[in-house]
């Protein structure tokens, strides 16, 4: 008996367009870049579907950037909520919940300097990342100018978006 295997991409390809930008939207809540991979389908191979959201991410516009980072935690805090985006932020921060309290201390008043300097929370991608690596990418990016923390938070994005549609649709 010779069975069809259905693979996640090809799910994806035959999706509605409101189930695909569904299925996209935990991966970064950007409205064009889930629509404009929505409509590019069908992707002949998952490495092609992330070689365009590469590019559909490359860059990611100011006002795209605060629409994602409206309902992002702070790097330490536990994302709240039972919705994709939630849990997938809480396993990329997994690190950082086994941290000792002077480094969790530091966080807070790292992500506090960040936000009253640049006026959005402090974005990177968490996954894979020390809680000291990541105060220590903390603390050098409070000396950028906005001009270059804009394009590298933007550059963050494109990354936590991508990794996460790797998880999604990876073979």
């Amino acid at each position: 008996m010779n069975a069809t295997t259905v693979t996640a991409i090809d799910a994806f390809n035959s999706m509605t367009r409101e189930e695909a930008i569904t299925t996209l939207r935990p991966c970064v809540d950007v409205d064009r870049w889930c629509e404009q991979l929505a409509d590019a389908r069908p992707f002949a191979s998952a490495a092609l579907l992330f070689a365009a959201a590469e590019l559909a991410a490359s860059p990611f516009e100011a006002d795209e950037v605060e629409q994602a980072l409206a309902h992002h935690p702070r790097i330490g805090e536990r994302a709240s909520g039972a919705h994709a985006e939630a849990a997938l932020s809480r396993a990329e921060q997994a690190g950082i919940d086994q941290t000792d309290a002077d480094v969790a201390a530091a966080l807070v008043e790292g992500n506090r300097a960040y936000e009253q300097r640049f006026g959005r929370v402090f974005l990177i991608r968490a996954a894979g990342r020390s809680a000291s690596e990541i105060l220590a990418a903390l603390t050098e990016r409070l000396g950028n100018t906005d001009a270059d923390e804009t394009a590298i938070v933007a550059d963050q994005l494109r990354q936590i978006a991508v990794l996460r549609l790797k998880g999604i649709f990876a073979p």
